[in-house]
């Protein structure tokens, strides 16, 4: 199986390698078009001079008698140009060569092929790449240019200039053997480095699985060290890596403390179920006072249920949370007022003084009226629970922004700052009030709090002056 360091190394290699290839396929074709061309340029400005030459000699009627000279000016012109240069006349024989030696020279008695002097002769000068049989077997770059007669105005001769192709094979062999060193330099010297990047990155991952493992098997301290070395990529996968390791710790601490609290409220009526009941069969407790024992045993069985309910009401609402099937328009005023007279009893046994304020006209909103109705009804259940007899109820319900708002709140005891953020935790209750409220399960805010986040809402909480308020917002509708 291929390793992500073995993988990226041979990526970068090969492209590298890929890069080189193409860059000098590249300048190899540039180079070569650039030699043709320049060869073909000098070889074309000699032939010209020579030919401009050749006509002077031949307008003063010198140029059959100073061969001598006019050979000179061909060697030099020649040898400057690295070329061979040669005279013919309008047949193709050749009669003046720049060969400094007559007895070595190969142009001597040899001819040019009519065809190419004809060309030569209808277009003024023309290039060729070709060989010529007797004189050269490899192609050779040909320039030609006619000489023209000044008194007559006719061709009396054509200059050849004639350069071997191998010196631009040459030049080649020398610009590619640098080339290839260079190539060779750069390819070691990329590799080198793509392979210390390559590791660096692999290690960087290689932190991230040990963390990974190490927190898959229950070590929820592991973490990937951030900063040093690494790239801002690899910072950042390791920054969420660990933001995912913070959150799943926390919630497993949740887990467990929701497992505790659950095993806690549990037991509790529990263990008071079995105790009375155990008295009852045992003798221990007489039966004249079974059915006082047997009303305790029905609370806790009460109280059991009413957990059980909220606990599976909880999963549902996390699971599936609210519908938009279940979603639809009514009177926010309406559904707190029927919320109020469920109370109407408790309210008068603990002497509560209510106010409540309610817009003239209809809070329209859109949620679902069964979700909102229990938030109403959750709140106000606590409100009245906590506030101390004789005390303030007060329900207000405005709108601001288009938002409904609703505030809940009570007098009695003040709530410390330490403990307003938990009041919407799982079970719990204020120690205050834990003995007293035999009732509650400790999950009536979380449910609350569960079913505005389901409609994409907040509730808050403040507690000041022994006054304590909840207050939730909805959207308005028309």
């Amino acid at each position: 199986m291929k390793t992500t360091f073995s993988r990226l190394f041979t990526l970068l290699a090969a492209l590298i390698l890929l890069c080189l290839v193409l860059m000098g396929v590249a300048f190899r074709a540039v180079l070569v078009g650039y030699l043709e061309d320049e060869t073909r340029e000098n070889l074309q400005s000699n032939g010209e001079a020579l030919a401009r030459l050749a006509s002077v000699y031949d307008y003063t009627g010198e140029l059959d008698s100073r061969w001598g000279d006019f050979r000179m000016g061909l060697t030099t012109v020649a040898a400057v140009a690295d070329s061979d240069a040669v005279f013919c006349d309008t047949d193709g024989k050749i009669r003046l060569c720049s060969c400094k030696s007559v007895s070595d020279c190969i142009h001597t008695g040899a001819a040019v092929p009519q065809e190419m002097i004809d060309t030569v002769l209808s277009e003024g000068q023309h290039f060729f790449e070709t060989s010529l049989p007797g004189l050269y077997q490899e192609e050779h770059f040909i320039e030609g240019v006619a000489v023209t007669s000044p008194a007559s105005n006719k061709a009396v001769g054509v200059i050849l200039m004639i350069a071997p192709t191998d010196q631009i094979q040459g030049l080649l062999k020398n610009t590619t053997a640098i080339f290839f060193y260079v190539c060779v330099f750069v390819l070691v010297a990329a590799m080198l480095g793509s392979y210390l990047l390559s590791r660096s990155q692999s290690r960087s991952l290689e932190a991230v699985t040990k963390a990974a493992t190490r927190f898959g098997r229950g070590d929820l301290e592991a973490r990937v060290p951030v900063g040093g070395r690494n790239t801002i990529e690899m910072d950042e996968l390791a920054q969420a890596f660990n933001t995912m390791a913070e959150s799943l710790a926390k919630s497993e601490t949740r887990r467990q403390e929701f497992v505790a609290n659950v095993s806690h409220e549990l037991k509790t009526p529990m263990t008071t179920i079995a105790g009375f009941l155990d008295g009852m069969l045992d003798g221990t407790i007489p039966p004249e006072q079974h059915k006082h024992y047997m009303q305790i045993v029905s609370d806790e069985v009460r109280r059991l249920s009413r957990l059980v309910r909220s606990m599976l009401e909880i999963s549902r609402l996390q699971s599936q949370g609210i519908s938009e099937e279940k979603k639809r328009r009514f009177d926010l005023g309406e559904t707190i007022g029927q919320v109020l007279i469920s109370f109407e009893q408790r309210v008068s046994r603990k002497n509560l003084r209510v106010d409540v304020e309610l817009p003239d006209r209809p809070v329209w909103t859109r949620a679902d009226p069964d979700s909102i109705t229990q938030v109403i009804y959750n709140l106000t259940d606590n409100a009245i629970k906590f506030c101390n007899p004789g005390g303030m109820l007060s329900i207000r319900l405005s709108t601001e922004g288009g938002k409904a708002r609703v505030t809940v709140q009570n007098t009695g005891p003040t709530v410390s700052p330490e403990e307003l953020p938990l009041l919407f935790d799982r079970f719990h209750k204020a120690d205050k009030s834990r003995s007293a409220d035999r009732e509650g399960v400790g999950l009536g805010l979380y449910i609350v709090k569960t079913i505005l986040n389901s409609h994409g809402e907040d509730i808050s909480v403040t507690s000041e002056n022994g006054l304590t308020a909840f207050t939730f917002t909805l959207p308005l509708v028309r």
